[in-house]
């Protein structure tokens, strides 16, 4: 006889409420609503696009390959044909070994470290062929047809496919190329170019779209399925298009976007059945460069807005994890302005109140009062990465007397003084840990963007913030490496400005979507959370990827003068202000739960 024991592998707990112990798709018998419940992973229901890092070069009619986070783009034209290679990270791209033979309208397949590109246009169409491997292009065996604004995909520079283009006239001539040469194989049904295309090899391939005038008129909706022996014609598109629009995935899972006007940033997606009309493109373009592993997964670069843009935007899909804020332990003392460092697990609090020092530490669940700061202090500095044996404290305001510059560090049961700030000063950020520090920015009797490094024994001063504040949001894992985001100039109203530090100077990057102070943060210079901070208080959290930021889930309850420590996946917002002080903490998880309950 089957049980739910033995299929599931667990018994129907009785709990008198939520079952905190439960596990995705776990049946829990609740005894005080008399409800049988069970939860499941809360997943985002539609697709977005995100701001990536900048293309160096503007322009389209490139060829393109690899994934979200390890792309390539090769050629394309900006006034002119260039030769330009550009690898991209996940957050910045770079330039490296031009292609040998400047061209456009080619197309590409393979990865960022092995891949192939071929065809194009220079004054005459191009079978040019050019093979890459992670450092530098080849020339290799030609196409046999000659042709531009092609599409092709593939797994290496020894794997890929080419269909579609203009000889002219247009054709659906396919080959396949086995690293050494190309061989003619089964033509597209409908012949047709600037066209999407993806694939994991020269097996399986998906054609979407494109343009032939002759034949249908204008943009076409034919989507076709290669099966390393023959096209077969399936579902087509929402939205007929060409003119370059982009494909990534495979083809059971296709993301196809660009290039439908009037927009021309419509987003469709391919489950290997049908297509579903998602959330278009943030900058809508034409003949841009595309990468991707599946439809959740993909990155839409350069192209003709127009003019050529060097936007990059990144594809997260249906399915994927949603962050979310939730309950924890609350403070043993209210208070605002406060410092903090360690992990959502091992936490401490210091700091916030100008008369005893208060500190906390947290175990995952509750807090416990420690010994206090010798210098009772608020709007102070701390170390973001810092442990609960190990952390450091700096400037401040105390007792209603002026800014301070004294330092104080933490050995796991007391403060001891060391080595003070060049400068004093309040409302500072702080990142790094007990022996690699950093104090950002703050305010005198003016703002300041005064950045100090500390080595563990003392502070020197480096280069400055390019936009002095305070009261902004800061994190890092050292002296080297910071966040800075957000706070409050000498013009009127908070600030959407970020900053990142090398070590030796600071960096302008891709500022806020909401301007604000008093705000808190957790993680990296590449991976981060800010949220909080006012005016007026706000529970907006945004997600910082490296290169931009996206908003997420908000915290339960709006506050400024918040204290933040953690990661990107687990963090901690601890005290500050509503309209009275607040000793709730909040913990997030970039993964949550959704729990339901069984109707009849």
């Amino acid at each position: 006889m089957s049980t739910y024991k033995k299929e599931v592998g667990t018994a129907v707990q009785n709990f008198a409420g939520n079952y905190p112990g439960a596990v995705e798709g776990q049946l829990w018998y609740d005894s005080t609503n008399k409800d049988f419940k069970y939860q499941y992973a809360n997943v985002t229901t539609s697709g977005t696009w995100r701001t990536g890092g900048n293309v160096n070069t503007a322009r389209f009619a490139l060829g393109s390959m690899g994934t979200q986070d390890a792309a390539l783009g090769a050629g394309g034209y900006t006034t002119t044909q260039v030769a330009v290679t550009e690898l991209y990270n996940g957050i910045s791209w770079t330039e490296v070994n031009d292609l040998t033979t400047a061209r456009h309208g080619l197309a590409g397949g393979g990865t960022q470290t092995s891949g192939v590109v071929f065809g194009g246009y220079i004054t005459t169409v191009q079978s040019l062929t050019e093979s890459w491997n992670g450092t530098s292009w080849t020339e290799v065996s030609d196409l046999n047809s000659t042709r531009y604004t092609l599409e092709g995909t593939g797994s290496s520079n020894t794997n890929a496919i080419a269909f579609g283009g203009i000889i002219p006239p247009t054709t659906g001539a396919t080959e396949k190329w086995n690293g050494t040469s190309w061989t003619e194989v089964a033509d597209l049904n409908t012949a047709r170019y600037a066209l999407a295309g993806a694939g994991a090899d020269n097996t399986s391939a998906i054609a979407a779209g494109g343009s032939n005038p002759g034949t249908f008129g204008g943009d076409g909706a034919f989507t076709e399925i290669w099966n390393d022996t023959s096209w077969t014609e399936v579902a087509d598109l929402n939205v007929g298009r060409g003119g370059g629009l982009g494909g990534a995935g495979t083809v059971t899972s296709t993301l196809v976007f660009g290039n439908a006007p009037p927009t021309v940033g419509a987003t469709e997606s391919w489950n290997g059945t049908s297509w579903t009309i998602e959330t278009s493109l943030s900058t809508g373009r034409t003949e841009l460069g595309d990468a991707g592993s599946d439809n959740t997964s993909a990155l839409a670069f350069t192209g003709e807005s127009p003019p050529n843009t060097t936007a990059t935007e990144e594809w997260t899909g249906a399915g994927q994890p949603i962050g979310a804020w939730s309950t924890g332990g609350s403070l043993n003392t209210a208070r605002k302005n406060l410092a903090a460092s360690g992990t959502q697990t091992a936490g401490l609090a210091f700091g916030g109140d100008e008369s005893t020092g208060y500190t906390e530490s947290y175990d995952g669940t509750s807090w416990t009062e420690l010994a206090d700061l010798n210098r009772p202090r608020q709007l102070l500095g701390g170390s973001t990465s810092g442990t609960t044996t190990a952390s450091l404290a700096f400037a401040g305001l105390y007792g209603g007397n002026p800014t301070t510059a004294v330092t104080e560090s933490w050995n796991g049961s007391n403060w001891t003084e060391v080595n003070d700030l060049n400068t004093a000063r309040a409302r500072i950020g702080g990142a790094g840990t007990q022996t690699s520090a950093l104090a950002i920015g703050g305010y005198t009797t003016v703002n300041v963007g005064n950045t100090e490094s500390w080595n563990g024994t003392s502070w020197t001063e480096v280069n400055d913030l390019n936009t002095p504040r305070y009261s902004m949001g800061a994190v890092g894992v050292d002296n080297t490496s910071a966040l800075a985001f957000g706070g409050k100039d000498a013009d009127p109203g908070a600030k959407t400005a970020v900053e990142t530090w090398n070590g030796t100077s600071w960096s302008d990057a891709t500022a806020l979507n909401t301007a604000r102070q008093q705000l808190a943060g957790a993680g990296t210079k590449t991976s981060a959370l800010a949220f909080g901070g006012g005016p007026p208080n706000t529970a907006i959290t945004e997600d910082w990827n490296g290169s931009a930021w996206v908003e997420v889930a908000d915290l339960s309850t709006a506050r400024a003068s918040v204290g933040g420590l953690g990661t990107i996946s687990s963090a901690l917002a601890i005290g500050g202000e509503t309209t009275t002080l607040v000793a709730a903490t909040e913990e997030w998880s970039s993964s949550s739960n959704v729990i339901k309950t069984l109707t009849d």
